[in-house]
């Protein structure tokens, strides 16, 4: 493994690779193996897509320093013992031309995450181990008023990416139905995500309610779709995962590098685009920065849109009226007003809460 030192210029400045020759992602039958340097030169490659979706957005980087090999794990708040991490801190000691945002964990606590506003910023957390970048859904000058709604189609057992696909077409016209402009891409593994700029003037809160009412709305309109929080009670269907809307909850970006096998890329595309493609794995580390430069970016327009959220608001609260109200939380949050209990259906005793959803002690 080559060790020695190089560095790139990227726009005025210039970043230093440490350490360029270290194997990130091992060579497949399908893909070449990928360097330290292949991961930062990929993302200046690729500089306008990926810097149009982390611009002014408080970002938590997710890191795998050692690159990615069959067994290594993502540390998580229960074990902190993986190969990888997720930074939600700018790290010590970042260069003066990275610029960070102050926002705030459910928990009340804050922290000073990276804001990319260059590309020197990307191509230097790319250096620093990152793969994937988890932007907030805020901008820096108001974080506390999302700017975008995020639809997360996720299959689940029994189910795969060409379900994912065809519910998106769903989905596609249900939000043009509302008003609303979607800019889909794959996740980069087996799921699609839906990317739709909102005017930001609703809290964190009200963007979960649109989620959930288009959630259960699409639903109503094809089968084999859930909203279900509890997995036992899913089946084999594509989970709208409202949840991914929560104050301090992420998506992988546009253009950001999957940790799996191949590099692949969570990928922008036109919605007839995403309706012919079966295997998501076409879009790679290898294969994307050619993609945009011939094409260029399918969400190039997306900073140009702002859609209302009335419209969804309006659904959530006839769903609220006719019983259907408020859904779990994810683990870690405090309790939420009127979230229901926050344990597994199988396993609830209804003697052990009230009718506000709270613990009741025997």
């Amino acid at each position: 493994m080559a060790s020695d030192a190089v560095e790139i210029e990227v726009g005025e400045q210039a970043v230093r690779v440490s350490s360029p020759g270290r194997v990130i992602y091992e060579e497949t039958p399908w893909s070449a193996e990928v360097t330290k340097l292949d991961v930062v030169r990929y993302y200046v490659a690729v500089g306008d897509g990926i810097l149009r979706a982390l611009h002014r957005r408080p970002t938590t980087l997710e890191r795998w320093p050692k690159g990615v090999r069959e067994g290594m794990v993502l540390s998580t708040r229960l074990d902190n013992r993986g190969d990888a991490f997720y930074q939600k801190r700018v790290p010590k000691g970042a260069p003066p031309y990275v610029e960070t945002a102050r926002i705030r964990f459910p928990s009340g606590r804050f922290a000073d995450e990276v804001c990319p506003h260059d590309l020197a910023t990307i191509a230097w957390a790319a250096q620093m181990g990152t793969l994937t970048f988890h932007p907030w859904p805020v901008r820096a000058d108001d974080v506390d008023h999302p700017d975008e709604l995020r639809i997360d189609l996720d299959p689940q057992p029994g189910t795969d990416f060409s379900d994912a696909v065809r519910v998106a077409g769903v989905a596609r016209t249900l939000l043009a139905e509302l008003g609303m402009t979607g800019f889909p891409k794959t996740s980069g593994n087996r799921g699609v995500h839906i990317y739709v700029r909102i005017e930001p003037r609703w809290s964190f809160t009200d963007v979960r309610h649109a989620a959930i009412a288009f959630g259960r709305e699409l639903g109503r309109r094809t089968h084999g779709v859930t909203t279900s929080w509890w997995k036992e009670e899913r089946g084999e269907a594509i989970f709208v995962d409202y949840n991914q809307n929560s104050r301090d909850r992420t998506i992988a970006s546009a253009y950001s590098l999957r940790p799996k096998p191949g590099a692949p890329v969570s990928t922008p595309l036109t919605w007839d685009e995403l309706a012919e493609v079966t295997d998501p794995t076409v879009f790679n580390l290898h294969t994307v920065p050619a993609r945009i430069a011939e094409h260029g970016d399918p969400h190039a327009t997306i900073d140009g849109t702002g859609s209302s959220l009335e419209p969804l608001l309006a659904l959530y609260a006839a769903d609220e009226e006719s019983g259907l109200g408020e859904m779990p939380y994810p683990p870690d949050y405090p309790k939420m007003p009127g979230e229901p209990p926050r344990v597994q259906p199988s396993k609830k005793v209804a003697e052990h809460w009230d009718d506000a959803g709270n613990r009741v002690e025997p």
